[in-house]
């Protein structure tokens, strides 16, 4: 059975904060959701940093990736920043097999992650 995919977007001084709610990521539908709702929240907003919040998720399918790589190119429009934090390090291994790291920054913790794209 798949979790509902639930998101929730906060502020963190500068930074906006998107808290994946579900252990498990795969509802293709569920992440379409999400994703409207990041984008809706990024042209309401134009948020210059945004931290995707792993802390809760276990297991997210490859769509996941999709939703971050269209985030992060729709904060490129005006030079914004997307980090991760939390990440297990089971999933983390995912960025490194698909080269992502290589792109995206990473914090053991939302606090780190937000002092640090403030500080930048």
């Amino acid at each position: 059975m798949n979790e509902k995919v639930v998101v929730e977007i906060t502020r963190q001084d500068a930074v906006a904060v998107v808290a994946f709610k579900a252990t498990s990521i795969s509802n293709i539908e569920g992440i379409a959701a999400a994703s409207k709702q990041i984008i809706e929240f990024i042209e309401e907003n134009h948020p210059k940093k945004i931290v995707f919040d792993f802390e809760r998720v276990k297991f997210f399918s490859s769509q996941v990736l999709g939703l971050l790589l269209h985030t992060r190119a729709k904060l490129k429009e005006y030079n914004g920043q997307v980090v991760i934090s939390a990440i297990d390090p089971r999933l983390h291994k995912i960025f490194r097999i698909t080269n992502l790291d290589k792109i995206f920054e990473f914090f053991p913790h939302i606090e780190g992650a937000v002092k640090a794209i403030i500080a930048d």
